[in-house]
């Protein structure tokens, strides 16, 4: 049992810094972005490829990794997603007009990357060797990608929580309008969220790839992961995102390892729908008013 829950919490420490990315793009920029999950792959295949042809750390990649995922989404929120900022009257046009925009990005990044890389499975060998943890031993990439992640996700959440650039993410994800009368720059704000929550998805892509075997198509079973995960904590909140990673991994591990691999993401979507059924606005979710 302590071996479950040992690994069960590693697998949902790293899906809480891809979800925490989600949350960045959907709870404060609202846009609702299919194209996550291609975000992480791409961030994989950056750390596969700096890893396996200059020998480049996979955690040390995420420096290379990052801002180039920041570029790139800051230039798909330009060009592709600011003008449906512009002409959207309302939330919830938005987030339609966001779903079929990057509906239409994730065939494109598929694309580009089975043409660069082909359809073939990718995976590498780093750190994979046993660490002891309470007598157990549990392969040592997966306990670096949690502690990496458990980094990033904290520095994150400090920088949202306890600095003043922070609060301005804050101010706009509760009210855009109220934030353009108190002198915030609202569309500067919100690029930033969706710029910033890309690259936070792609450093997890890349902590991923030390232990997880992938290919240019499977974004969307982790598109799908990070938006269970992000509803299920509360659109908006990432102390909620933290705490449903956590029980989305204890999940998929103790399905894994007392029923049957196979119904891990069956298990994912079950605990999600129970989640909705008693609490609708998530667990640490606000009651619409």
């Amino acid at each position: 049992m302590i071996e479950v829950i040992i690994t069960g919490l590693l697998l949902g420490g790293s899906y809480a810094l891809i979800a925490m990315g989600l949350q960045l793009q959907y709870g404060v920029a609202r846009i609702m972005n299919l194209a996550n999950g291609e975000i992480l792959v791409a961030g994989s295949f950056g750390a596969f490829w700096l890893y396996t042809g200059s020998k480049l750390s996979p955690i040390l990649s995420i420096f290379i990794v990052m801002p180039l995922a920041f570029v790139f989404n800051w230039l798909i929120y330009r060009f592709l997603l600011r003008p449906l900022v512009r002409r959207a009257k309302s939330h919830g046009q938005l987030e339609v007009d966001s779903i079929l925009a990057t509906f239409g990005i994730t065939f494109i990044m598929v694309g580009l990357m089975l043409a660069i890389f082909g359809g073939e499975y990718f995976n590498y060998s780093y750190l994979s060797v046993p660490f002891n943890i309470l007598g157990k031993p549990y392969a040592l990439n997966r306990i670096m990608a949690f502690l990496v992640s458990a980094f990033l996700g904290v520095a994150l959440y400090l920088w949202i929580y306890r600095t003043r650039s922070g609060m301005t993410l804050r101010a706009v994800a509760v009210s855009s309008q109220a934030s353009e009368l108190a002198g915030i720059n609202v569309p500067l704000v919100l690029a930033l969220a969706f710029s910033l929550g890309g690259a936070v998805t792609a450093a997890g892509g890349a902590l991923l790839s030390m232990f997880l075997t992938f290919d240019a198509s499977i974004g969307v079973v982790f598109t799908m992961k990070a938006l269970i995960i992000v509803i299920m904590g509360g659109v908006g909140d990432i102390r909620g995102s933290i705490i449903a990673a956590l029980i989305l991994g204890l999940a998929e591990t103790v399905v894994a390892s007392w029923v049957d691999p196979g119904l891990t993401l069956a298990a994912a979507y079950l605990l999600f729908i129970i989640i909705l059924l008693l609490k609708p606005q998530g667990l640490f979710g606000r009651q619409s008013s």
